[in-house]
């Protein structure tokens, strides 16, 4: 605010944000990619768990994109952008050429942009919330107004908070969640939500499918275990009919007939 004796005092004007320049250019091959431990063992459990319940139920085809911890890359104002989210699902992405696994994914170039991104939090500050916009940006400002996703996901394993934004007008908006603790995601036609429970070696709050009808997407293990619960519950039919296949014939007997000319 600039101010002179005996003036009236005039605000100074704002300097506008610096324009963003966003191009899509592919990694270039001889860019190394950070190479840092995941920050516990929870984290990569919590991600393929989410791909392995939509891998069983056939949710996945082969035009989509479903990983964790795997860098999306843009190029703001002539600078390398790289943000590698904890879970990140793309609806439709271009083949490779040949057959290879990706290093990267760049968004307009290379196929749809991520509907969802998912951060789960740590001890460790990681700047999910982070809007800083010079380089390097936040997470939150690279995946709102760089990338524009359409859905972020925020979820603290620890206590089972689920933040689930939505881009409505440029901006993330907090979702409400239904009274389970789920949000809908209209475009997979599936529930998101929290579950508490065991899998493996963890035991806490874990992330969740459930169908249009409320049904859990189970993970291999309870599948089997239904699987079996299934089998058990057909051999015990079986049997109840064979012992009254037997009474019957026993009363016939007792009643002059061989059950077996009948």
């Amino acid at each position: 605010m600039v101010t002179t004796p005996g003036l009236p005092i005039t605000p100074t004007p704002a300097r506008p944000a610096e324009t963003l320049v966003i191009t899509w250019e592919p990694l270039p091959d001889d860019v190394p990619l950070e190479d840092e431990p995941v920050e516990n063992t929870g984290q990569p459990l919590l991600a393929g768990a989410l791909r392995e319940a939509l891998e069983l139920a056939g949710f996945i085809q082969p035009e989509m994109l479903i990983a964790s911890n795997f860098g999306l890359c843009a190029t703001v104002n002539g600078d390398l952008v790289i943000k590698a989210p904890d879970w990140v699902y793309v609806q439709a992405v271009q083949p490779l050429g040949v057959a290879a696994d990706r290093r990267s994914y760049t968004p307009t170039l290379q196929g749809a942009v991520p509907l969802v991104v998912m951060e789960f939090l740590s001890h460790k500050e990681g700047g999910e919330y982070s809007v800083k916009r010079t380089f390097p940006p936040g997470k939150w400002f690279f995946y709102e107004q760089i990338l524009q996703i359409p859905v972020y996901v925020i979820f603290d394993p620890s206590d089972g908070l689920l933040e689930i934004y939505q881009l409505a007008a440029g901006r993330y908006e907090l979702q409400p969640l239904t009274p389970e603790n789920r949000c809908w995601f209209a475009d997979m036609r599936l529930f998101l939500g929290v579950w508490q429970g065991t899998k493996e070696e963890r035991t806490g709050y874990w992330l969740r499918w459930w169908d249009e009808a409320g049904n859990l997407l189970p993970w291999a293990v309870e599948q089997i275990a239904q699987e079996r619960q299934q089998a058990e519950q057909e051999r015990q039919r079986a049997e109840q009919e064979h012992q009254r296949a037997e009474r019957l014939a026993e009363y016939l007997r007792s009643q002059g007939v061989d059950p077996n000319s009948l």
